[in-house]
């Protein structure tokens, strides 16, 4: 299958235009599965919970109809992050297709100001079965936490879609890591520019990348130009977890000796 990490450099509320920047980057690619930035649609540094509940939506949307109608003309599935209008507001992402919502994920380790704005999320680490095989979602400062990828990984995920805002150097580092102890494909899809709001500048690194099971970067974008990449990958590989004759990366874990 082929997956497509889609950098893009979103204006802070110009939500039209942001969707708009993202499908034209789109359409100069085909892929089976496009990945698109956290929050792409909105922008990111928000001032207060006012400007947050005015530009938050539910998860069938505008946002949700504009990428489902592309979907469905390109036969393809979605990734993308936005904040979601619920019994609460959350940093969440949709993994959408022809027939429609396929998957939501709520992200789970909220990152610095979002802890004043975001729910922490409260749907675990979901995975979904695509006709090319296993996705699993998580968001950006998710990272950080190895028991992320881990718990995608122990229910089966071959790929992890991974929308980013990142604004610290070490995730495309250690998302190499992150594939080599789980045997899985990841992509990763950042944002660039800049939001300088409230007195707060926030510089995004880009730096999207795809990575294989074996910890090799198969695509990197730069730091600073929207873009797309498209990768074809085998998933099938994901399914191996054997290091060599005696090591297996899930087999082998020590649950009765890991305590805090």
């Amino acid at each position: 299958m082929r997956v497509a990490v889609v950098q893009t450099c979103p204006i802070f509320g110009e939500v039209k235009k942001n969707v708009a920047l993202a499908l034209s980057l789109m359409e100069s690619a085909a892929a089976d599965l496009y990945v698109l930035p956290e929050l792409f649609n909105t922008g990111y540094n928000f001032n207060e919970e006012a400007e947050l509940k005015t530009l938050a939506e539910t998860a069938e949307s505008s946002t949700f109809r504009m990428m489902h109608a592309w979907s469905k003309n390109h036969a393809c599935y979605i990734v993308y992050g936005f904040a979601e209008r619920a019994d609460k507001i959350y940093n969440s992402a949709a993994l959408i297709g022809p027939e429609g919502v396929r998957g939501l994920y709520r992200k789970v380790h909220l990152f610095d100001r979002e802890n004043l704005f975001f729910a922490p999320g409260n749907l675990g680490f979901p995975v979904f079965e695509l006709p090319f095989g296993t996705i699993g979602l998580m968001i950006c400062f998710d990272w950080i936490y190895p028991e992320s990828a881990r718990s995608l990984a122990l229910k089966g995920a071959q790929l992890v879609a991974h929308p980013s805002n990142l604004v610290l150097p070490h995730c495309p580092d250690s998302m190499v890591t992150r594939c080599l102890e789980n045997r899985i494909y990841t992509a990763t899809a950042d944002r660039v520019g800049e939001e300088n709001r409230g007195g707060r500048n926030l510089k995004f690194i880009g730096s999207s990348e795809i990575v294989a099971p074996n910890g090799e970067i198969l695509c990197k974008l730069g730091a600073s130009d929207p873009a797309i990449s498209v990768v074809e990958l085998d998933l099938a590989l994901a399914k191996n977890k054997q290091i060599n004759n005696y090591n297996h990366v899930i087999d082998g874990r020590r649950p009765d000796q890991y305590h805090a």
